[in-house]
C-alpha cells in the first residue's frame, strides 16, 4: 500500500506578516520562522499509523515550493517518513488552490497511490480545497474533516467518520484510491526521533519541475486580486 501525505509550510505567527508593497500577497519579516502546518501533521501521523498495521505500507510526503520547504518534508521524515517529494516552484508568491492541487495530481498520477493525506486546511490562507481538488484532479473519492479512519487494504477500502454541524459525526465506506483531509484530534502526533532525524538530514529528496508535468495549457489560472490587512475595530465609548 502506498501513501501520500500533502504538507505545507506556513509562518509561525502573524505578527511578522504584512501585505506587500504591491498588495497581491504577503511578506515577512526578518524574523519570520517557518514551520509544517499543523493540520498536516495529524495527516502525517495518520499515515505513520496505517503503516504500522499495514505490512508493505510505504508513506512518502510531498510539499511545494522554493527550496525552504523541504524542511517541513524532512519533518516527516523526521517523524518516519519513506520518502520525500517537493515539487519545485520558486518564490514566495501567491499559489492558488487549484495550481498546487494540479502540481500535487500531476507529480502523484503516476505513482499509483492508494490513499493521499492532508490536513484539513493550512493555517495560513484557511482555504481547505487544495485536498478536494486533488482528488477531483485524479478522478479519487474524497473525504474532508474526517477524524476517524479505519483502513482495509485487502478489501480496497477505507472506513471514515467525519465531524459536521453540533459535533455530530457521519460515516461511511470509500472504495481505495481515496482522498482524506484530516481534522485535528483524530490524533496525537508524534515527536520525530533522533535515529529518523539523523537520516532526513541526508535523505536525497525527489524534485519534480513542473514543466515536467501536465502542460500549462490545461491549468486553470487564478489571480489573487488584492490583499488586506484587517481594519482595526473602534473601540466603543465609555457610558
Amino acid at each position: 500500500m502506498r501513501i501520500l501525505v500533502l504538507t505545507k509550510q506556513v509562518c509561525d505567527g502573524a505578527d511578522t506578516v504584512s501585505p506587500d508593497d504591491s498588495a497581491r500577497w504577503v511578506t515577512w519579516g526578518p524574523h519570520a520562522v517557518f514551520r509544517m502546518n499543523r493540520y498536516d501533521e495529524y495527516a502525517v501521523e495518520e499515515a505513520l499509523r496505517i503503516r504500522e498495521r499495514v505490512a508493505g505500507a510505504e508513506v512518502h510526503a510531498l510539499s511545494v515550493g522554493p527550496d525552504g520547504v523541504e524542511a517541513v518534508i524532512r519533518r516527516a521524515l523526521g517523524m518516519g517518513a519513506d520518502h520525500g517529494i517537493r515539487v519545485a516552484i520558486e518564490g514566495h508568491g501567491y499559489t492558488s488552490p487549484r495550481e498546487r492541487a494540479l502540481l500535487i495530481a500531476g507529480a502523484a498520477e503516476a505513482k499509483g497511490y492508494d490513499l493521499i493525506l492532508a490536513g484539513v486546511m493550512a493555517e495560513d490562507d484557511m482555504e481547505g480545497q487544495v485536498g478536494g481538488l486533488v482528488a477531483q484532479t485524479l478522478g479519487y473519492r474524497c473525504a474532508t474533516s474526517v477524524i476517524f479512519e479505519e483502513t482495509d487494504p485487502g478489501a480496497g477500502e477505507v472506513f471514515v467518520q467525519r465531524e459536521i454541524e453540533d459535533g455530530r459525526r457521519e460515516g461511511f465506506t470509500l472504495k481505495l484510491p481515496a482522498v482524506l483531509t484530516v481534522q485535528s484530534g483524530i490524533n496525537v502526533p508524534r515527536y520525530p526521533v533522533l535515529s529518523h532525524m539523523l537520516r532526513s538530514k541526508t535523505a536525497v529528496l525527489e524534485k519534480v519541475e513542473p514543466r515536467a508535468l501536465a502542460p500549462a495549457a490545461n491549468r486553470l489560472s487564478q489571480t489573487l486580486v488584492r490583499d488586506l490587512p484587517p481594519h482595526e475595530k473602534t473601540p466603543c465609548a465609555s457610558a
